[in-house]
């Protein structure tokens, strides 16, 4: 089976989809960062920094509905921190929202945790699907991240799809024994998978890496870099940073 979820669309053709994934990873980063410190009172600021990613999707030529349905991810952060609004009680005014009273300063933090996430997670997204996952690997080892690091995720990334479809041959074999899941005694059945799957992941990966030491591994993966951090790069990394913070010290201001 074909697995695509991550980088579904990485292979689009777009100006963000060109650039080097260096630029990608540095300039999206320092986004993020710069939000995440941002106080939450300065809401001209995280506008520039919502409208900024917006223009980068419309560049990316990323398909909205692709898009929106990523971001459903930040929301049960934003309804964990709502079911406890009732509880922020530091002053500030409140408002009745029916039954319940809440804070100037429990909206606050919900504002701050909602506008954080989004921002954060549409730079995730962004980044993750105008970058195939293998050049993102390969841009963060010339960016000097560990090489133990980035093969470890390499083979997550190849290999969670196999364990993936291994486990829906499981599932299919349970339930073509007849298998509901409507009583107690039935729910060892899933020890019983999540048992067997994890003894033939481990032989699966014994196999493997002798495999590859046959074949001459010595902790590396060699591949070629297609990608040259030129201008284009240079100024898209300029444009990520330089315009959010130029946005919070006029909100600031």
């Amino acid at each position: 089976m074909k697995h695509a979820f991550l980088d579904e669309y990485s292979g689009l053709q777009s100006p963000m989809h060109r650039l080097d994934p260096r630029a990608k990873l540095v300039g999206l980063v320092a986004l993020v960062v710069i939000c995440v410190s941002t106080p939450p009172d300065l809401y001209a600021a995280f506008a520039a920094y919502l409208g900024l990613e917006l223009i980068l999707v419309l560049i990316s030529r990323l398909p909205w509905k692709h898009v929106l349905g990523r971001m459903l991810i930040v929301l049960p952060f934003i309804l964990v921190v709502a079911v406890f609004l009732p509880f922020f009680n530091k002053g500030g005014g409140s408002y009745n929202l029916g039954p319940f009273t809440v804070s100037a300063h429990g909206l606050l933090v919900l504002w701050n945790v909602a506008i954080k996430s989004t921002v954060s997670v549409l730079a995730v997204i962004l980044l993750s699907s105008t970058t195939p996952f293998p050049e993102l690997l390969k841009g963060l080892e010339k960016l000097r991240v560990p090489r133990l690091l980035t093969t470890i995720m390499s083979f997550m990334y190849r290999y969670i799809f196999v364990l993936s479809d291994e486990l829906q041959r499981m599932r299919r074999a349970r339930d073509s024994r007849g298998w509901s899941g409507k009583w107690l005694w039935q729910a060892k059945v899933i020890g019983h998978m999540i048992a067997a799957l994890f003894l033939r992941s481990y032989e699966r990966g014994e196999r493997v890496y002798a495999a590859m030491l046959a074949r001459g591994y010595d902790g590396g993966l060699r591949t070629i870099y297609l990608y040259d951090f030129g201008a284009v790069e240079l100024g898209f990394v300029a444009l990520v940073t330089l315009f959010p913070l130029a946005a919070r010290l006029l909100a600031v201001g």
